[in-house]
């Protein structure tokens, strides 16, 4: 049977090259980055040179990059320390952002008593940039927090007037990149971002291990106690050969940024092509057929298929050797409707089961014809 993994947006699998570094840092350099001998000093060396590297991509200083288990718990400090820490009385975020924030800051709400106010976005899933600017009058203390790129429709925020928005009304301004790190350059000198949070999975990279961009001087402090690591903001021992691969991995990433971009994005634009062609009762969630409004690692599509035989799609698609998500993969497990289609789909549509297929690098467009067949199948049975 074939097997073709389409959900890249969960989660990628690790490059080669990666791998091999990571058991080269497992075999040579398992010291405790925290040990004065010289095991421990040559673990703490690599794990500075790796700071260094992934703050170059970013324009900031190295002190600004503290590693993370991943996405969820960077926004997590970012998010709770604003809050606990640095005074802020509102949070202003959407309906369709990753739990990581939404659920964070509803108990922050509930905790803190926060204000907790959402921007409008459109039938496309698009943020309202001037309902957002209406909801920074307040005159409160406010946190921005609107991911780049959203990790079910694919919907691109534009970073740099979120941020002037933020900077007019002395707003701070946190973004969740996990989907746009490693796909698309950043500077954090041209965009003014206070918190960026960020995952290695998502570029090929270890899963576990991620990073947090903290602004410097911003007075962020610690989500987790315990030793010194982390220039205090996140204590325990620091895995070496994750973040090692995570280094490799958004290394290899960011050299070969352009030409895979037109790889996958050619796949993308064939994938949209060949089902327009193949279904064209199906119609392309959030605007994610947009060029230039979209990324170009994903597309979520409505699919032509009767309610009462949507609930066997999935099951189907994964017998056919088919992996890709209903939804994000963090709903995978849960019967409930995707919080983000419900903001965006009407009722009718939210009947019928909507796929999100997520590409890669290792993906062909053999395999894209397969998926293709496998759902003129289903849709015509």
């Amino acid at each position: 049977m074939k097997q073709i993994y389409l959900d890249n947006a969960a989660t990628t699998s690790i490059r080669p090259e990666v791998i091999e570094r990571m058991v080269e840092v497992l075999n040579d350099n398992y010291g405790n980055a925290s040990s004065t001998h010289s095991f421990g000093r040559s673990s703490k060396a690599l794990l500075e040179q790796c700071r260094k590297n992934i703050a170059l991509y970013f324009n900031v200083s190295a002190s600004e990059i503290v590693f993370t288990s991943g996405g969820t718990e960077a926004d997590n400090l970012a998010l709770r320390s604003a809050v606990r820490d640095l005074g802020v009385t509102e949070i202003i975020t959407s309906k369709i952002e990753h739990h990581a924030v939404l659920h964070t800051a509803e108990q922050l709400q509930n905790e803190y008593n926060i204000a907790l106010k959402f921007v409008n976005i459109d039938a496309c899933g698009q943020v309202d940039y001037e309902h957002l600017e209406e909801l920074l009058q307040s005159g409160n203390k406010a946190l921005v927090s609107l991911m780049h790129i959203n990790n079910e429709v694919g919907n691109i925020l534009n970073l740099s007037r979120v941020a002037q928005l933020c900077k007019k009304y002395k707003a701070m301004f946190h973004t969740d990149t996990v989907q746009s790190v490693g796909h698309y350059k950043i500077d954090l000198k041209e965009v003014s971002i206070d918190f960026l949070a960020a995952s290695a999975h998502k570029f090929h990279g270890p899963k576990g291990v991620g990073f947090c961009y903290i602004r410097k001087d911003s007075g962020l402090k610690p989500l987790i106690f315990g030793g010194e690591q982390e220039r205090g903001y996140r204590a325990g021992t620091e895995s070496i050969h994750n973040i090692i691969g995570m280094d490799e991995a958004l290394k290899i990433a960011y050299a070969n940024l352009e030409t895979e971009k037109e790889f996958v994005s050619g796949l993308k634009t064939y994938f949209i092509q060949e089902i327009k062609k193949h279904l064209p009762k199906a119609s392309f969630n959030g605007g994610c057929d947009d060029a230039i409004n979209s990324t170009y690692t994903l597309v979520n599509v409505c699919l032509p298929i009767a309610p009462e035989k949507a609930p066997m799609l999935q099951f189907q698609l994964d017998l056919k050797g088919i992996a890709c998500s209903k939804g994000s993969a963090c709903q995978s497990g849960s019967n409930q409707s995707s919080h983000v289609l419900t903001e965006i789909l009407n009722d009718d549509q939210l009947r019928r089961p909507s796929v999100r297929f997520s590409f890669s690098i290792y993906n062909t467009k053999e395999e894209l014809d397969y998926v293709i067949s496998i759902l003129k199948e289903f849709v015509n049975s």
